[in-house]
């Protein structure tokens, strides 16, 4: 059943084309437009958090290997659901841009996984209401951009955007008890510093 109306759902949207869009859909799914909006909002948070981004890459680093991996190798590689544009049974009805089809397996979306992982990863550092807006319609856009390139059904988004939020949530959670640690244990060793400095004042 959900099988059919993901099925459905795919060849409506896939449907949906015109050379125009082809060229902008192929655009925004590729890493030209990625890389830019990336770094700058690499550099945005250096700028927000300054010395703590250094504690905070890691994580992001992190987070980035995890979910491009992980929906290869615990998804992709296990599920074995063939990408639309390799289904024996829907050739002629793929719209498909550039005869570009990538691997064979597609469940889950590597883009969806890797695009709202970015997206909920940085809006959770950024807080800023307008900037989680745009990035999660940036995320669903890279997503869209996928079904209609014709190399994904719309259940592999679905499923690689709920692995990205996961992964990106997780992440932050991590870094904020690994943060607070750090700051306890740096107030330990200044009040220590400060007891010790007190006891030498009164000694002399």
């Amino acid at each position: 059943m959900l099988e059919n109306i993901d099925l459905q759902l795919f060849l409506f949207l896939n449907s949906q084309n015109n050379p125009f869009w082809d060229e902008v859909m192929s655009a925004i799914s590729g890493r030209l437009i990625w890389v830019p909006l990336y770094v700058a909002i690499l550099v945005w948070m250096g700028i927000k958090y300054r010395r703590k981004f250094l504690l905070i890459l890691p994580f992001i680093i992190i987070a980035a290997t995890f979910a491009d991996q992980s929906s290869v190798h615990l998804f992709k590689n296990v599920f074995h659901r063939l990408r639309p544009c390799h289904e024996p049974s829907l050739q002629g009805m793929v719209h498909l841009v550039d005869c570009h089809c990538g691997g064979l397996y597609g469940f889950v979306s590597s883009h969806a996984t890797n695009s709202f992982n970015v997206a909920v990863l940085s809006l959770l550092f950024i807080k800023k209401k307008w900037f989680s807006v745009f990035i999660l319609f940036w995320a669903s856009l890279v997503g869209y951009s996928r079904i209609y390139l014709g190399v994904h059904y719309p259940g592999d988004d679905l499923g690689g955007a709920l692995v990205g939020v996961l992964i990106g949530w997780g992440i932050y959670e991590l870094y904020k008890k690994a943060d607070v640690k750090i700051t306890e244990q740096r107030n330990n060793l200044r009040r220590s510093q400060n007891e010790e400095q007190t006891n030498s004042e009164i000694r002399t």
